[in-house]
């Protein structure tokens, strides 16, 4: 097969926030959707291109094997690189929610009884949005840790300042540039994780009986801090590609009493929906007018597949009502439990709250995170994880298509490392459930992600775990009884 020629591109732009590499594969991949290059086309050499765009080879390489990575392209050996045969099949997506308008109480019963399960060792964990330790740079962390400790004998066993240790504000300060927001340190509080932050910034702004409206599905750790608080929710309509229903929302705020707003902008969990800049100014606009605040989880902002880091809704800010909660659990350590919260006009009131819940986050896994952050490797570390979550969710996706029911459906983020699927046709996800743990594999079902209970038959897949035999042959496994469990309703109709 002959190579197949590339259009004369325009130069590159150094001064871009992407890297040259990231460049050549944004081109290339333009290339592929556009038709230019079709799918089994072989691409230039990685001379030939070096030549044509005037960079290096080792530039190519790297865009040749992001494009791997995304599902693209594929080497073969001693042959070259070649357009995927299946690059563009992928299941059909789920459509926007349309969950009942109804302000209720929130009903964890099932999620509790879900999370309380004694699951065994071998167990397949699917379901939980937890990332791959392997990920991680482990090693640095832990002789962070150890410097820290010698370092500051005494001051890590003494209580610190409500808002956290300066030296983790200053750098999540500067890291906060990326997301479009110019913060002072002074503005930050440090929290043990999103978790935690989210729980206070509800605390802030509401008192029990009160109504939040959230995106639906929502995270169920979100459903379980409102039912501990006592509060109502309202669930809006929410799209898998770009969030929440604006035209939902203002009908909500015309028409009842809505003491705050709650959701994660970026790469939502469960469906990963990322808004874009201007849907998230005219949320911010719309809820400005009706004086109500929002809480906004960017837990997983940072971990975007393509181009430049999505903006946070607080870069929209300028009346001080958003609420930014974040932290590094999906990014670097869950274990570390640092996260932090930008509470804008409410900074005195959660400084309040966090003295009553922990009154301080532990200082070492601080200022391990902070030396972290300025050493430089962060960056760097975040290329390879965001580049490892892609090729994951590729691969999830993959066999979702070769082994899940025809008519699945499934969401298809560009961020973040969650997938949800929805199959049609009176399929029941806690049947699904109870059928996968028989067989050591736990899924997480669609009504965990309801205060109604709903979403029966859909589930939320995790893509943090390195790809594995175990893994493919679970996901087999699950399409397997998926397919029983359909053929066993098709034919219980017919009787």
């Amino acid at each position: 097969m002959s190579t197949s020629p590339i259009p004369q591109l325009s130069p590159l732009q150094t001064s871009t926030d992407q890297t040259l590499y990231e460049q050549v594969a944004e081109r290339i991949q333009a290339l592929i959707r556009e038709g230019t290059l079709e799918p089994g086309d072989r691409l230039p050499s990685v001379r030939q291109l070096k030549q044509q765009l005037s960079v290096s080879m080792s530039t190519v390489l790297e865009a040749y094997r992001l494009l791997e990575d995304r599902g693209f392209i594929m080497a073969r050996p001693q042959s070259g690189y070649y357009v995927k045969t299946t690059a563009l099949a992928l299941p059909n997506e789920p459509s926007q929610s349309m969950p009942t308008p109804q302000v209720r109480p929130v009903d964890i019963s099932l999620m509790l009884r879900l999370l309380r399960m004694d699951l065994s060792p071998e167990t397949i964990h699917l379901g939980a949005a937890v990332p791959g330790l392997e990920h991680f740079p482990i090693n640095t962390l832990n002789r962070l840790m150890g410097q820290v400790m010698r370092n500051n004998p005494m001051a890590v066993h003494t209580y610190k300042t409500v808002p956290g240790c300066e030296p983790l504000r200053r750098e999540v300060a500067k890291r906060m540039l990326n997301a479009g927001c110019s913060i002072t340190p002074d503005q930050i509080v440090v929290t043990a994780g999103a978790t935690e932050a989210c729980y206070i910034a509800l605390r802030t702004v509401t008192q029990p009986g009160d109504t939040v409206v959230i995106e639906s599905p929502a995270y169920y750790a979100v459903l379980e801090a409102m039912n501990s608080l006592g509060l109502n929710v309202l669930e809006l309509p929410t799209h898998p590609r770009d969030g929440i229903s604006l035209s939902a929302l203002q009908s909500a705020l015309e028409n009842q009493p809505v003491a705050a707003c709650m959701l994660v902008s970026n790469f939502s969990n469960p469906i990963g929906s990322c808004m874009g800049d201007r849907k998230k100014k005219a949320l911010v606009d719309l809820l400005n007018q009706h004086d109500v605040p929002l809480i906004d989880d960017d837990v997983y902002g940072d971990l975007n597949f393509e181009g430049s880091r999505p903006k946070a809704i607080k870069a929209f800010d300028t009346e001080g009502r958003v609420i930014y909660c974040s932290s590094v659990s999906k990014t670097l350590s869950p274990g570390l439990r640092v996260g932090w919260c930008i509470p804008g006009r409410y900074q005195q009131q959660v400084e309040h709250l966090k003295v009553v819940v922990s009154h301080m986050t532990a200082t070492a896994p601080q200022l391990a995170v902070a030396a972290f952050f300025a050493n430089g490797g962060y960056d760097r570390h975040l290329r390879n994880l965001r580049r490892a979550y892609q090729q994951q969710m590729n691969r999830m996706l993959q066999a979702i298509l070769d082994y899940f029911p025809a008519e699945t459906r499934v969401t298809r983020p560009s961020g973040g490392h969650v997938l949800w699927v929805e199959i049609p046709g009176g399929f029941d996800a806690l049947e699904l459930f109870e059928d996968a743990i028989q067989h050591h594999i736990s899924i997480a079902p669609g009504p965990m992600f309801s205060a109604s209970n709903g979403y029966r038959n859909c589930f939320r897949l995790n893509t943090g775990l390195p790809w594995s035999d175990a893994i493919d042959q679970g996901m087999k496994t699950l399409g397997d009884l998926a397919k029983r469990q359909l053929a066993r309703k098709i034919l219980a109709s017919s009787l």
